[in-house]
């Protein structure tokens, strides 16, 4: 009996201390990825919302564009860098990054596709003031689309690029999904494994495998932009992408989709994986849906050939 408990002494010690020891390894790797300061706070706007404050930028004068970001790990309104300056010479464009993203805050909460819906709609009436063009990225596309649905007077045109295949925005939180969400939630560990998930090297390779047309030559400081986003705000960092990867933000858009009257633009990149197919699918749904395939570009175009990118806008906006 006596061993027993001093078996159990043990084990609760060591488990202390290696998860003390853990808890120090995240406070530090939290804080070096900032140490090269890639995310500009100059122009400091912040939108206070119901659940935190969001980080903005405002530059130019002109109808209002809104610049939304994708939801990769680490994503922000960096990935507007190239484009933003050239839209406001004559635009005015606001430029978001979203709740639990980038620069805004990180509260530890699930976030969902109609969060982010609430958070378009209310920054549109709130911040912007008037009917306004957007133009979204990614898996943010399926935000546009909806919030366009449920206050169409608040959008005048959508681009959307790359955006996600409806049928990907279908699938819904299995049981692995949760489990998953559960564990990447759990103080200290669960921080640990995001860690893993978005170190340097890992987020290198995925941009390298997933996103870049040339995997040679790979931006740094983009690399660098996305690996110091993903740290910001410490453990919880990780709630955006512990709801992500869990599929709490997928939503059917389908019919939405069919009864927007809206003019909705595609733009692809030729090497995104399925981008013929997933522009014949949006245009089966909404027939009235223009698109263009951007020629050596992948995920983002407005990073990889932003000229030809901002031609094919200023042509639709």
């Amino acid at each position: 009996m006596k061993k027993d408990k001093n078996k159990l002494v043990t084990f609760v010690i060591l488990f202390s201390v290696a998860t003390f020891i853990i808890h120090i390894i995240n406070k530090i790797v939290a804080a070096s990825a900032s140490l090269k300061e890639m995310l500009d706070t100059d122009r400091r706007n912040y939108y206070k919302w119901r659940f935190g404050e969001i980080y903005y930028t405002k530059r130019g004068k002109g109808s209002p564009i809104l610049l939304i970001h994708d939801l990769l790990p680490g994503g922000s309104g960096y990935e507007w860098s190239k484009t933003e300056d050239a839209l406001s010479l004559e635009h005015t464009v606001y430029t978001i990054d979203l709740l639990g993203c980038g620069r805004s805050e990180k509260p530890g909460i699930t976030y969902t596709n109609f969060v982010y819906v609430q958070i378009i709609c209310d920054f549109i009436r709130n911040v912007i003031g008037e009917k306004t063009d957007v133009i979204a990225s990614g898996f943010s596309g399926s935000f546009a689309v909806m919030a366009c649905r449920n206050e169409r007077s608040l959008f005048n045109k959508i681009v959307l690029v790359n955006p996600p295949s409806l049928s990907s925005l279908k699938q819904m939180p299995g049981k692995k999904e949760k489990l998953l969400k559960y564990f990447l939630e759990i103080p200290v560990f669960g921080t640990l494994v995001y860690h893993i998930a978005v170190s340097r090297e890992a987020v290198q390779n995925f941009f390298i495998e997933n996103i870049l047309f040339d995997p040679f030559h790979p931006d740094q400081n983009f690399i660098d932009a996305y690996y110091e986003a993903s740290h910001r705000g410490g453990s919880q960092a990780k709630a955006v992408y512990a709801s992500k990867s869990s599929r709490y933000m997928n939503i059917d858009i389908v019919h939405s989709l069919k009864n927007i009257d809206n003019s909705i633009f595609i733009i692809e990149g030729s090497a995104e994986a399925n981008a013929n197919s997933i522009i014949e699918d949006y245009q089966s749904v909404n027939p009235s849906i223009e698109s263009a395939v951007l020629s050596g570009t992948k995920h983002f175009p407005h990073m990889e050939d932003p000229e030809r990118f901002l031609e094919q806008t200023g042509i639709f906006l």
